[in-house]
Order: C-alpha cells, then structure tokens, then sequence
C-alpha cells in the first residue's frame, strides 16, 4: 500500500493555509478584540489625568472670588480634549499590550501563527486602526481640543488669575514687528497690546530698500481698522525735524485685527489647518516661530507614533504574557512609555532652544520608535 507523507503528516492542505493568510475574519476579529482593549484603556488613562486636573483645579480656586465648583469643573471638561488627544499614544501603547496579552494567553494567536499568519499581518489590522486614531486625532480632534483649550485660557485668566482683558499679556517684553510693501519697510515697537486690536505707546520706524532711514512715527495709541493703522496723539520726526503734534493720521497696513489677537497664541490653542499660515505670519512680522513650527511637525508625526505604539505593544505582550507576568508586562509598558516621553521632551527643548532643527526634534522620536519596533518585531518574527 502506498502511503504519502502528507497523509501521514497530516500536513493543512495549501490553499487553505493561504486563505488563512489572508482571512478577513480574522483581521475584523483582531481589530474587533484591540478596539475594545483600546476604548477601556484610553477611557481609564482619560479618566484618571481629568480626576486629577480636576482636583488640582480645585486646589487652586481655593479662596478665589467667582472660582465656584460648577466653574471649575466647566474648566476641566473644556481641557479634557487637549489632554485626551496628548495621551493617546500611551493609550494605544497599554491597549495594545492588554490586547495581545489576551490573544496571547488564549492561544489564538498561536492557533493563526500554525497557519502561516505572520506577526505583521494579524498586527496589520491593530496598525491600521492606530494609524485612523492619529489621522482623526491631527484633523477633527484638533481643532475641537484647541477651540476648548482657548475658552479654558479665557476662565483661567478671568476666575484664577484676575486678568482684564483689555491688555493682553506678552511675557513683560516689548512688542516687535515688522512689515514691508512696495515703497518701504516698516519697524514697530509698543510697550503692550490694547483690548486685543491695537497698540499702546508706539515707535514706527520707515526704512527705504536700502535701509536707509526715512522718518519716525510716535503714536500714544495704534489700532487696526479696516486694513489701516490709525494713529493718535501723533509726532513725526523726518531728518531731526520733529512735527506738532498730530490728533490723527492713517496709512495702510498688511495685518488685521484677527492677525494682532494671535501673535501671542500657543500653538495648542490653534488647529492644524491654521498653524501653517499662523506660522508665516509670525515670520512676516519679525517674531520667531520655533514653537509653532515644532508643534506643527509633532502633529503630523503623531499618526507615525501611533503605529509605532503598536509595534512596541507586540514586542512585549507576545513573549512576556506566554508565561503569565502581567506585572512584567505593565512594568515594561511604562518603562516604554516613560523613555518615549523622555525621549521626547529632550529633543522638543533642543528644538524650542534652536538647537536643532524644528523638524528633526519633532520627527525624530517617532522615526527611532519605528525602527527599534520594526527591528524588534523582525526578531520576534524570525527567531
């Protein structure tokens, strides 16, 4: 009698090990399983960090006339979307681990590797759903989290710090800017800006193309009014010839009122779609866009860091949770977290020092991630 060795080996037939390869199934159950994992990892992540703002709020409202507690928490809802979009990573990056973990101990895991299913592909569907949390996070997330974060800037100011807003706050420094048409280039100086759109006590300085001096323009008061500067209690001052004292002029200008109210902005309070010509603005006008610019890299960087959090999660879930050390697990997830954030900060101070360019410290930690997760997912994957 003739007997085969795939009878007796009981080898799986081919084309249903290549249908397992490529199961649909079994990327919707995978996907289905990290979705869950990820939705209680992020709610608990998210809960905790607005517990604890939440009580740091009230601390400081403590003694404050008007900081009521219907205030307060109204201040920490309006945070909680800046918050949530920050610790996003870290959620995906315990999710996760929690996820394979599970798939890990139940062995179906190991049940669609003795198929042929490699680890990059039953990781597709987790890397996938990584990358449309880091896509919704820059785009619609954003801009929702950086409207509320302005209206928390506001109750701060007004309920825990007693700012009036007629003057808005630049850090005790003079205010400088610069603009340029056709004829001229302009240099203004002011000791501060008034209810959001003008300036007070004002120096302009007219330069030619060839920087050579033209004249100089004091002003008690310079606000924006449809595309013009106008000036009051005005002295002007051409060739050591000072003028009498002027009640009021007015010349064109460049900027508007929506442009001077955001000179001062933090680029978290601003969305995606508005940084990049925010950016040039700031430049335009003599101011430096290091933060800017690095906030805005570090966001289009986050989908990268996204997927990135998941590679790390393999690495660590499918070798660790085989022999039930959970704790070793946490303990290596935060260790993770921890050098990643570090990591982070570190390359963002030589940033915002100017020591580095912007988009190498915004670019490099998710770049450094993907290559020591790649590297350590081929090990794992090739023994």
């Amino acid at each position: 009698m003739c007997v085969y060795v795939h009878d007796v080996l009981k080898l799986p037939d081919y084309n249903y090990v290549k249908e397992m390869r490529f199961s649909w199934i079994l990327s919707f159950y995978i996907g289905r399983q990290l979705a869950i994992w990820l939705f209680g990892s992020f709610t608990g992540l998210t809960t905790t960090v607005f517990l604890l703002d939440f009580i740091e709020l009230l601390r400081r409202g403590t003694g404050k006339e008007g900081a009521y507690f219907i205030v307060l928490l109204q201040m920490a809802l309006l945070k909680l979307p800046t918050m949530a979009c920050q610790i996003m990573p870290f959620g995906i990056l315990f999710g996760s681990m929690l996820a394979f973990a599970q798939l890990t101990r139940s062995n179906e895991l190991v049940v669609a590797r003795s198929v042929g299913v490699s680890v990059w592909q039953f990781m597709m569907p987790p890397i996938l759903i990584a990358l449309a949390m880091g896509i919704i996070n820059i785009t619609i997330l954003n801009s929702i989290s950086s409207n509320m974060l302005k209206k928390f800037h506001q109750l701060e100011d007004s309920v825990l710090h007693n700012r009036s807003n007629k003057f808005l706050p630049v850090q005790s420094r003079e205010i400088w800017m610069r603009e340029q048409d056709e004829k001229h280039r302009l240099v203004i100086n002011a000791r501060n800006i008034y209810n959001n759109t003008g300036l007070v006590d004002v120096i302009m300085l007219f330069f030619d193309y060839k920087n050579h001096f033209q004249k100089r323009i004091d002003a008690h008061k310079a606000t924006l009014s449809n595309g013009n500067w106008m000036l009051k209690d005005v002295v002007i001052t051409v060739e050591h010839t000072r003028s009498k004292p002027i009640d009021e002029i007015s010349f064109p200008t460049n900027l508007t009122v929506d442009n001077l109210k955001n000179l001062y902005i933090a680029p978290e309070t601003m969305s995606l779609w508005e940084l990049q010509q925010f950016i040039e603005l700031l430049e335009n006008t003599g101011f430096l866009a290091v933060q800017h610019r690095l906030y805005w890299h570090a966001k289009l960087a986050y989908p990268l860091l996204m997927m990135d959090m998941v590679m790390i999660a393999a690495i660590f879930s499918l070798r660790l949770a085989k022999n039930n050390n959970i704790l070793v697990l946490a303990a290596a997830g935060l260790c993770c977290g921890f050098l990643i954030y570090f990591l982070s900060n570190i390359l963002f101070a030589l940033g915002m020092a100017a020591r580095i360019p912007a988009r190498l410290a915004a670019w490099t930690p998710a770049i450094i991630t993907m290559l020591l997760s790649v590297a350590g997912n081929l090990h794992l994957e090739d023994g």
